[in-house]
């Protein structure tokens, strides 16, 4: 591929990822029942809506899943895998089902990034409280995926084992998504 091919893949990839991000995130949060009057939320909520809202009028959610928000990723993934094999980048799988495994692969990183980020933040201000509205945003992300894993394995002194656990964990998801992804 050429140079200019390179330049036209980077930015289609970084400007799809980016707003996946951003709606996957909204979706997220709102399973975590994080606080949407967090300036992080409300500028996720800010950046998103004007896409989702009109698409709530004719996709409804099922329970507490925004299905308008899955079906948006979805949709933005195959338009961006779609893009790309239009500038000659090849896929093992059918479009769609490479988007599926895209989007969950994403998922699993943006929680693995999450979960990381976090400990790492828990090092530097140690406790439970933290001035910083993204790290409290971050706690209310992982804390879902990180709670069964604390009840079932206590600190052990003053270290919790539960990021590192969790984050094993999902890499070997990754693993298999990845393996999953690449042999077909």
């Amino acid at each position: 591929m050429n140079i200019a091919g390179n330049v036209a893949e980077f930015l289609i990839h970084t400007l799809f990822t980016v707003y996946i991000v951003l709606v996957m995130l909204r979706m997220l949060l709102a399973l975590a029942r994080a606080d949407f009057y967090n300036p992080l939320s409300q500028f996720i909520v800010t950046a998103t809506s004007p896409v989702l809202i009109p698409l709530r009028k004719f996709i409804p959610s099922i329970g507490k899943v925004d299905t308008a928000a899955i079906l948006l990723m979805l949709f933005l993934k195959i338009i961006e895998l779609s893009l790309l094999a239009s500038l000659g980048r090849r896929f093992a799988m059918v479009i769609p089902a490479q988007a599926i495994l895209d989007l969950l692969i994403l998922a699993i990183w943006i929680y693995i990034l999450a979960i990381f980020i976090q400990a790492i933040a828990s090092w530097i201000t140690p406790g439970m409280g933290s001035p910083n509205p993204a790290i409290n945003l971050l706690r209310s992300l992982t804390e879902p995926l990180l709670r069964p894993v604390r009840r079932r394995i206590p600190a052990i002194g003053m270290i919790d084992l539960s990021s590192m656990i969790v984050i094993v964990g999902l890499y070997v998801l990754l693993i298999i998504l990845q393996s999953i992804q690449y042999s077909q």
